[in-house]
């Protein structure tokens, strides 16, 4: 093969990774005879080779595509299986009060756990149809989304390696349930919605959980301060000047972390 169609190959090959990762399949689920649904990401790969599964799930009011879009893991991480599950109507703690836009439950029982049981149904087919590596399954979301991958920590936490929720406290009521494990948390300083003061709890609560250390640079991530854990299971905050608003290097930032983190 000359030296021209070798180079041919690669392109060939870097675009198919490409499209392949652009491309998204709508899955459907009946949950206690309601339809529920997401859009995943999978590699051609991974029916036959081991691959990470990372949730991600929106804020309040958003939808599946706009977490696609906001979050674009699969395109930072072609390799794994990405899944932006779709919210139903639920009534916000701090907003929509009436239940009007999308979202997901805000506590053990809530909503009938009808999250929980989404979250149970798609894992179990996804573990049927692929190749899912159970050493790599995570968790992220923005907000209310953030707020829901507390809850499976405290819920499902077994199942994951790290977990990485933005703009989003955890309640007391979970923390009794929480397991040490690796975690990034993205928070705005001025965040006027989920409070600034109220994350900050929630990152020194599970500093003190997974027994963690001084804060150091991470590597040359902008906003991010890494606390080593005597457990294994290190903290980084994701500190930055804005508001409610998902910040843009965040994305990149979770994937880093995730791709460090791997259960034992």
């Amino acid at each position: 093969m000359t030296l021209k169609n070798i180079l041919l190959f690669i392109l060939l090959a870097a675009a198919s990774a490409v499209r392949a990762a652009d491309t998204s399949v709508h899955r459907e689920w009946t949950v206690d005879g309601v339809t529920r649904e997401a859009l995943v990401y999978a590699p051609a790969t991974a029916k036959t080779v081991a691959a990470p599964l990372v949730f991600v799930f929106h804020g309040h009011g958003g939808s599946m595509n706009n977490a696609a879009r906001s979050f674009a893991m699969h395109t930072r991480w072609p390799e794994a299986i990405v899944v932006y599950p779709q919210g139903l109507k639920t009534p916000g703690r701090l907003t929509d009060p009436k239940g009007e836009r999308s979202g997901w439950q805000h506590g053990p029982g809530a909503e009938g756990d009808r999250d929980l049981k989404f979250f149970d149904a798609i894992l179990a087919n996804l573990q049927q149809d692929y190749k899912v590596d159970d050493k790599r399954i995570y968790s992220t979301g923005h907000s209310n989304g953030g707020a829901f991958t507390y809850l499976l920590w405290a819920m499902r936490g077994e199942k994951f390696a790290a977990f990485g929720p933005s703009a989003a406290s955890i309640t007391p009521a979970l923390l009794p349930k929480l397991k040490p494990k690796p975690m990034l948390h993205v928070a705005g300083e001025n965040d006027p919605l989920v409070k600034f003061t109220w994350q900050k709890l929630t990152i020194d609560t599970i500093l003190k959980l997974n027994q963690c250390g001084d804060g150091q640079p991470w590597g040359d991530v902008k906003f991010c301060t890494l606390y080593p854990s005597k457990l294994g299971a290190p903290v980084v905050a994701f500190i930055h000047p804005g508001t409610h608003t998902f910040h843009k290097d965040a994305p990149a930032a979770i994937v880093k972390f995730f791709k460090e983190h791997a259960k034992p």
